[in-house]
């Protein structure tokens, strides 16, 4: 397992792009100015032993030393011990619809986004529980196998978006489905979270969600839109929006969330159904509700101690900061020697 113990660290490396481009600038107004004031031919032969490259190979150099020096603040880990522990907690799988209509601003900035932020919240809350997703349009696929490594759900939530499935539609069935397949059949407390628009969906919902709650999984449902609708957009390659998806009429295709579905879904999974236009809120009292059922003990492996591998970047900038001294802006002797023209 490698992590880096200090990760905040590396936004300093935004420092690198805006010294770049100061002394990108810095060179080419050197060089106007030399232009303007002498003549090149003249210059060389008054300044013989100035090396315009130099300065480039020390500002390279030092960038370098830079990036190490980061590296070593933010400390790289390699996990060396893995042990078994007992944990108490409860397993759920999060069902989140990425179909174009999740794109929809009626919920800034979109609907999934704003579902994708409110999920990385929820799993900071996280303790001891463990965590599965599932994404769904016309099909459903397991992103993310149950598991209480919270560094992993953080990752694959990221890269969630609706390209994942070029399928469309709301195949909520086929999502309930596969989060039941997910859970172990041990006597652990299991709950189901579905985040969709619930619009459009397909195949015969209420009788998976009556398989799952026969099994004692609670299934809790969340509607992120509005019932009056917003324009599904289209966005262009430089990612702005250049149009709004239209039906075969010609009509602006309006996408609304439907409530009664998802009402039903959580009745039938004895769970608990809102909506709201704030994703991050109405998932926070979800988890309280699932906070509330019986937290079951089990085993899970689990990285107790961590290496730091932080010196070896720390001992290469340091070296090339002490190579960037040495450095001169002078040519060597051997350039200085090397006379091509025999002038």
């Amino acid at each position: 397992m490698f992590r880096f113990e200090n990760p905040d660290y590396f936004y300093f490396l935004l420092f690198i792009p805006f010294a770049t481009l100061l002394f990108i600038l810095a060179r080419m107004s050197l060089q106007r100015n030399l232009k303007r004031w002498s003549d090149t031919q003249l210059l060389e032969r008054l300044l013989p032993d100035y090396s315009p490259w130099r300065p480039i190979v020390r500002f390279i150099v030092w960038n370098l030393a830079f990036v190490m020096l980061i590296i070593a603040v933010a400390n790289p880990q390699i996990g060396s011990k893995l042990v078994k522990v007992k944990q108490k907690g409860i397993d759920m799988v999060v069902c989140l619809d990425v179909s174009n209509s999740m794109l929809a601003q009626d919920i800034k900035p979109n609907r999934l986004e704003n579902a994708k932020l409110a999920i990385t919240k929820l799993v900071d809350q996280l303790k001891g529980d463990r965590i599965g997703i599932v994404v769904f349009a016309g099909k459903a696929y397991m992103q993310l196998p149950i598991t209480s490594d919270y560094a992993a759900a953080r990752m694959f939530i990221s890269k969630i978006s609706t390209e994942l499935i070029p399928t469309q539609g709301t195949a909520i069935a086929e999502a309930i489905r596969m989060a039941h397949e997910t859970f172990t059949t041990d006597t652990r407390s299991k709950a189901i979270i579905i985040i969709t628009d619930g619009e459009d969906h397909e195949g015969n919902v209420m009788e998976e969600a009556e398989k799952a709650s026969a099994d004692g999984i609670r299934i809790y449902t969340l509607g992120v839109g509005s019932p009056e609708g917003a324009p599904i957009p289209i966005f262009g390659p430089d990612g702005s929006i250049t149009g709004y998806r239209k039906d075969k009429d010609g009509n602006t295709i309006m996408t609304r969330l439907d409530e009664i579905t998802l009402q039903k879904i959580a009745s039938t999974g004895n769970g608990l159904y809102i909506r709201s236009a704030n994703t991050n809120q109405a998932l926070r009292k979800i988890f309280e509700e699932i906070n509330q059922l019986e937290k079951t003990e089990f085993d899970t492996r689990l990285f107790s101690e961590y290496d730091s591998r932080f010196y070896y970047f720390l001992w290469m900038g340091l070296a090339l900061l002490i190579a960037e001294l040495f450095i001169s802006l002078r040519k060597s002797k051997l350039w200085r020697k090397l006379n091509l023209f025999g002038k």
